[in-house]
């Protein structure tokens, strides 16, 4: 092999694995309730993409700390509030959501993210569908 491919070839997998692929994404929120007559779709942002994380065959050697992966997560965020239509007037007729404005790879905080992966996609209308564009 010439030395100019093994340099290429060193180069990509050293930058392949310090970067991370984590950054705001499109995403659709449909929101619903019981009382309401329409199903709010709500175009958003959130965090999603990759993070390098640590292999942790050693466990039994390494403390607690140091076993917790990286996941793609909010650097900078707002909430932003959308009014679901046609509720009753005894209704809160509101929904405030997040909206990512930029992204991290960092540990998962419970307060604000969903740390683990759905497995059953949930996230659709039973209702009419109203669209809110954000």
């Amino acid at each position: 092999m010439s030395p100019f491919f093994v340099m290429s070839l060193l180069f990509g997998l050293t930058f392949g694995q310090t970067s991370s692929l984590c950054a705001p994404s499109e995403y659709t929120i449909h929101v619903e309730k019981r009382e309401c007559a329409y199903c709010l779709a709500i175009n958003t942002t959130i965090c999603a993409g990759f993070c390098m994380t640590r292999d942790s065959n050693g466990k039994k050697l390494l403390l607690k700390s140091a076993l917790s992966q990286n996941v793609c997560t909010y650097k900078e965020m707002l909430y932003q509030t959308a009014l679901i239509p046609g509720c009753p007037h005894h209704t809160i007729p509101y929904y405030s959501y997040p909206v990512a404005l930029s992204c991290k790879c960092g540990k998962c905080n419970t307060d604000y993210s969903d740390c683990v992966r759905e497995r059953v996609r949930t996230n659709y209308c039973t209702k009419p569908q109203k669209i809110c564009n954000v």
